[in-house]
């Protein structure tokens, strides 16, 4: 038997946004469905929010992620979880690091810890916190 866990990011109308960002990030192919196509939404301020979106990559990287909608509750809170990255060379996690790092608060700057090569942490631009390390000790 095999499962796979993704993280399901929950937004409040910059799920697109947010999603077309991490495409641009790590790649992979993008597939946003609508609330109209997937609720049968009509309201016009809520027709083209995301109804559930993934993005999933060749290197194993996968994402998911919706618009709330306004009749949901929606509270993001402080830090309620982080998404961790870990890749095989610094090379690898420094260049995900230089795009996410584009509009974010650096909460731990990228750079040797006790555990690992390189490990850092960040708030992007849509208030997800994101860890990346080295999960090896490559040194370059």
């Amino acid at each position: 038997m095999s499962i796979k866990t993704v993280a399901h990011i929950n937004f409040r109308g910059s799920a697109r946004a947010a999603l077309s960002y991490y495409q641009s990030v790590f790649g992979g192919d993008l597939v946003l469905v609508t609330h109209a196509q997937i609720y049968g939404t009509t309201d016009p301020q809520e027709a083209e929010l995301v109804g559930w979106g993934q993005i999933v990559s060749v290197e194993g990287f996968a994402i998911m992620a919706y618009d709330a909608p306004a009749s949901r509750d929606y509270d993001p809170g402080k830090a309620p979880f982080f998404i961790s990255v870990s890749g095989d060379t610094i090379t690898e996690i420094t260049g995900y690091w230089e795009k996410l790092m584009v509009g974010a608060t650096i909460v731990q700057d990228l750079a040797p810890a006790g555990w690992s090569s390189l490990y850092g942490m960040l708030k992007d631009q849509f208030g997800v916190t994101w860890v990346l390390d080295v999960h090896s000790n490559e040194a370059h």
